[in-house]
């Protein structure tokens, strides 16, 4: 028995059956059962891609050239380990540019650069090259136009003198855009039947004679635009007419108010003298005051105040008999 386990044969078999145990246990632990230490290091080291929007800047010298038709952001791209990617992603402290330093005035094609990435990790950039338009820059001062629907006021209200603030803006741009300007105008849509003054901060736009907007830079690009909303006024007596008195009654009608101001159309207001005010007698048997509200005549739209307090005294006849 001895002499059979010092056979050569049987030493080489028990060492390839080793061997390929041993071959079975390395590739068994790198097909995921790793101690938590082994997993994180594997984590590390694995690949990545992810694709993130960057901002395109561009290389020129902006107080004597402005260029316009490159995109505002290029989709980059990223390829290496997990972790470079991962914090390359999240301080993305790389930049996408374009090099116009030596440029030409007009249309051109230029390539987009990608600078400051790690030279672990590889990358691609979309798209590769941009079209852009460079022109000689221009800036100027222009005043700021109000524009509105002038026939939304509600009847008996008229718009007053209107503001803005600033009055004039800077516009910048290419030369070609600038000096096509017509005017910079501030554009609103009022409410139809609006009866009051309209106040609002508004976005300012550059246009042409045929009213295109213009793409150029307008400094600062909002403005305080006022509109005043008002009505003509005027300060009438009031002319109390008692009705449906009763028979054998006397009565004696007073307003705490005698003039009220009456708001509408100038048209309207010019041919009102006084006020007729109904007081309505029917259920009034005895002295009292009465709340009255004011009936408005065509083309007024509002009062102040809109009621108004009348002393009723009442008499009998017979009382003034036994006097």
């Amino acid at each position: 028995m001895k002499e059979f386990w010092r056979k050569t044969w049987f030493i080489r078999l028990v060492s390839l059956l080793i061997a390929i145990l041993l071959v079975i246990y390395v590739n068994y632990t790198q097909n995921g059962f790793l101690t938590p230490g082994q997993a994180e290091r594997t984590k590390q080291t694995a690949n990545k891609v992810q694709t993130i929007k960057v901002p395109l800047q561009v290389s020129i010298d902006t107080d004597k050239y402005y260029v316009v038709g490159y995109p505002e952001k290029v989709s980059v791209t990223l390829e290496g380990s997990t972790a470079l990617v991962t914090s390359t992603v999240n301080t993305q402290n790389f930049r996408a540019y374009i090099d116009l330093t030596n440029n030409r005035i007009g249309d051109q094609t230029v390539k987009v650069h990608i600078n400051g990435i790690n030279n672990q990790i590889s990358y691609t950039v979309n798209p590769k090259i941009v079209h852009v338009n460079v022109q000689r820059r221009k800036s100027t001062t222009m005043p700021v136009q109000i524009e509105y629907n002038k026939n939304a006021v509600a009847s008996g209200y008229k718009f007053g003198k209107t503001s803005v603030d600033p009055q004039q803006v800077e516009v910048t741009g290419a030369r070609g855009e600038v000096d096509q300007i017509d005017q910079i105008v501030a554009k609103i849509v009022l409410p139809n039947g609006i009866d009051h003054s309209y106040e609002r901060q508004v976005s300012l736009i550059a246009e042409d004679q045929r009213g295109r907007q213009l793409n150029v830079i307008i400094e600062p690009a909002t403005a305080r635009v006022t509109i005043p909303i008002t009505t003509a006024q005027k300060k009438v007596k009031v002319a109390l007419q008692p009705k449906h008195e009763k028979a054998r009654k006397v009565y004696s009608l007073t307003a705490k108010n005698n003039y009220v101001t009456l708001y509408g159309s100038e048209s309207a207001l010019a041919k009102i003298k006084s006020l007729p005010v109904a007081v309505d007698l029917r259920d009034v048997n005895s002295s009292t005051t009465k709340t009255v509200k004011l009936k408005l005549p065509n083309g007024v739209v509002k009062a102040n105040p809109n009621q108004i307090n009348v002393e009723l005294k009442v008499d009998n006849i017979n009382d003034f008999k036994d006097k």
